[in-house]
């Protein structure tokens, strides 16, 4: 089974998100969509509005499974048998980025980084731009797949 993990915070799920696992999906067998918990961080949401937001999302698509993990990714691949790694690449700081992390896990372990473009009109999105717009009350609809629900306060 070619599995690959597509790792994040996903704070909120955007669409560009969506867009690299709707396409990964056409790709592997299976695409697990790893949130990640770092206890350091603050989020927007809690990590099970997250996991809803996904699941919800990919209801209809067995090929896509939601979980959470700690520690290093590499790791957690090992743990769930994933040889992929699946990142989407906005610009070319996301390259560097992300090259760097690919490079470091390929030391570490055997596993190999796929890297998606993403779609000309959600490269723009990033889940900090998302959160700011909800900060702001903007319509942050427009920016996120329909399962992602911000309740008023």
């Amino acid at each position: 089974m070619k599995r690959a993990l597509f790792p994040g915070s996903f704070d909120p799920i955007t669409n560009g998100h969506y867009d690299i696992i709707r396409r990964g999906v056409k790709l592997f067998d299976e695409v697990v969509v790893a949130i990640g918990i770092n206890a350091d961080k603050k989020y927007m949401f809690t990590i099970e509005e997250r996991k809803a937001f996904i699941e919800e999302a990919f209801k209809n698509e067995p090929k896509v499974k939601v979980t959470t993990y700690e520690g290093l990714t590499v790791d957690y691949c090992k743990e769930i048998k994933a040889k992929f790694i699946l990142r989407g690449l906005r610009n070319p700081a996301d390259f560097e980025f992300e090259k760097a992390i690919a490079h470091t896990n390929r030391k570490l372990s055997k596993i190999e980084t796929v890297f998606l473009l993403t779609a000309a009109k959600t490269s723009y999105i990033s889940s900090s731009i998302v959160r700011d717009v909800i900060r702001n009350d903007g319509d942050y609809t427009v920016l996120v797949p329909k399962s992602v629900k911000v309740n008023s306060k």
